[in-house]
């Protein structure tokens, strides 16, 4: 390949990067979703709120599940920027940054420039990623910290220089404050059977894993004082319904290794292929790239007898099947759980790719793979044109003309061969793109005015509802309705006690219960579980038969 071409391709790499980095900020006017992102954006402004920065609280309780990395930094962006949603998802993003950046300055210290700009645009323009940037949980910044690690250490191996070990000390430790132990654990499965298949046993014995250790330890004294100071030191407190918990026994065991050992209460999702069946849709349109890239791998190995030579490396592969068993045999499994190892993954599919398209091995397999892809996301690209028409009328008639448009700019660019990259490459990245685009702006904001708390607050704002006499009467407290409304909402039992112009929000057997004789009605709503889509909700005509009606009312 001439130079200038190399160079070319590889600016148009780093634009594909950049314009999805650019996109993922389209996803922030999406409202957060419950259950989870909207817990956590809640617990952040709680925290900032009353000011215990290390105990965790929800709605006033206790809170164990996860460490407060996500809440301190989250409510530090909170106080800089004020309580709204991009303030809770910014950190995340920078994260989500630092994870890329990450995976190609590690792939730069094993291979060439253009494998690892592969790399990092295929970590970049994965699905999940646009998810996890906008639907934002502990995953985002725990993939950040686990990606900096793995470099860092990676980089120390080469250099022994002590600045990589401290910065690889503070990654993990600022993943075990996000996650916990995973964060320790994904680096010790990537590394270790590296040195192995390298016959490299002295690596697995420094003295510096002392001072790594050490530094660690340090760093995780203000959670584990914080741990203790709200648990431990209160046996007397019930949580999941039992007394005497460990706060530090909790997210040093109970979190994670219990969940292989069975002491972890929760049980869910226990089959071995569910991370895996979740990856399919989550790292589209990479999916077929890294599965074969991933045989490729593990046949090559073979073929070497288990063996490898000094200047390859295991570390993507072995941490990512390591990894994933680990996780696979888990109690309990959520689909995001494997996020963590996307950069590991993005890897081995970045070397497929280039092997495949840049050097075209193995001969013949381009045009059936562009074929199979053109297909795929012809039709992926039907449903979204759906998406955008069908569900929600009036249709956008602007944003649905523009979604054609840019399907006809995307088609006209391969006939006229406008860019340099390979077309199944450069289709693989403009149509991940097309889509997230579209859902992010068409689909998801109509959509997320059926979450209860984000219309009741758009209700308490437009009308401006005196906060502090609004109450909840038989219906659950909404997470999303006191994020949005920055305000933390009572319930009330008897609707009797209520004062002339309070309101209240209630359900249909609220409504029965009540003498309407003394209640004006301002607002009637449908509401929906937003993440459990399916085809009768998303027909207009059925609509009703999914959804829940809730009111609010203002008393007499």
């Amino acid at each position: 390949m001439h130079p200038e071409s190399s160079q070319r391709e590889d600016r148009i790499i780093q634009i594909f990067i950049f314009c999805c980095l650019l996109a993922y900020l389209f996803g922030w006017r999406v409202p957060l979703m419950e259950v989870d992102a909207v817990q956590y954006a809640n617990i952040s402004r709680e925290m900032l709120q009353s000011g215990h920065f290390l105990q965790v609280y929800d709605q006033g309780k206790d809170y164990l599940d996860k460490p407060p990395m996500l809440f301190w930094l989250s409510s530090l962006s909170m106080y800089l920027l004020g309580v709204t949603d991009i303030a809770y998802r910014l950190p995340s993003y920078l994260f989500a940054i630092l994870a890329i950046y990450s995976t190609y300055r590690f792939a730069l210290l094993f291979y060439k420039k253009q494998i690892a700009l592969l790399s990092a645009l295929v970590l970049a323009s994965c699905q999940a990623m646009f998810l996890i940037t906008h639907d934002v949980r502990t995953d985002t910044m725990l993939m950040g910290w686990v990606a900096l690690g793995i470099w860092q250490l990676a980089a120390w191996y080469k250099n022994r220089k002590w600045s990589q070990l401290f910065m690889a000390a503070l990654a993990i430790a600022g993943g075990l404050m996000t996650k916990g132990p995973i964060a320790l654990m994904v680096p010790v499965f990537a590394f270790a059977p590296h040195f192995i298949l390298q016959r490299s046993f002295k690596e697995l014995f420094h003295w510096e894993y002392i001072i790594l250790l050490l530094v660690i330890g340090i760093l995780l004294i203000p959670m584990s004082i914080g741990l203790y100071q709200q648990f431990d030191l209160h046996p007397e407190k019930i949580m999941d319904g039992h007394s005497g918990t460990s706060g530090l026994k909790f997210f040093f065991w109970t979190q994670s290794f219990g969940r292989i050992t069975g002491s972890n209460p929760w049980h869910e999702n226990a089959s071995f292929f569910f991370l895996f069946q979740n990856l399919l849709w989550g790292f589209l349109p990479w999916t077929i790239f890294f599965i074969l890239g991933l045989i490729t791998s593990v046949s090559e190995l073979i073929k070497k007898r288990f063996r490898i030579p000094k200047d390859e490396e295991w570390i993507s592969t072995g941490g990512f099947i390591i990894t994933y068993c680990s996780l696979a045999i888990s109690h309990y499994q959520l689909p995001h759980y494997i996020y963590v190892v996307l950069p590991l993954a993005a890897i081995i599919t970045g070397k497929y790719v280039y092997q495949l398209l840049y050097l075209k091995k193995p001969e013949n397999w381009g045009k059936p793979l562009f074929i199979f892809h053109a297909v795929i996301f012809s039709l992926m690209t039907i449903v979204l044109l759906m998406l955008l028409y069908f569900p929600f009328p009036p249709i956008n008639k602007l944003l649905f003309a523009l979604c054609l448009t840019s399907i006809f700019l995307i088609i006209l660019a391969f006939i006229k061969k406008w860019l340099p990259t390979p077309p199944l490459l450069t289709m693989c990245v403009l149509v991940i793109l097309l889509i997230n685009l579209f859902v992010d702006n068409g689909f998801y904001p109509p959509l997320l005015q059926y979450q209860t708390g984000v219309k009741a607050s758009d209700i308490i704002n437009q009308q401006q509802l005196d906060k502090d006499r609004f109450f909840l009467y038989k219906i659950p407290e909404q997470r999303s309705m006191a994020f949005y409304s920055n305000h933390s909402f009572k319930q009330v039992a008897d609707p009797d006690t209520l004062k002339v112009s309070d309101c209240l929000m209630t359900d249909k057997k609220g409504l029965d219960s009540l003498d309407m004789k003394k209640f004006k009605l301002i607002y009637e709503g449908q509401s929906f579980h937003v993440s459990m889509l399916d085809l009768k909700f998303l027909n207009p005509n059925t609509r009703s038969k999914s959804t829940v009606p809730y009111y609010i009312l203002r008393k007499e």
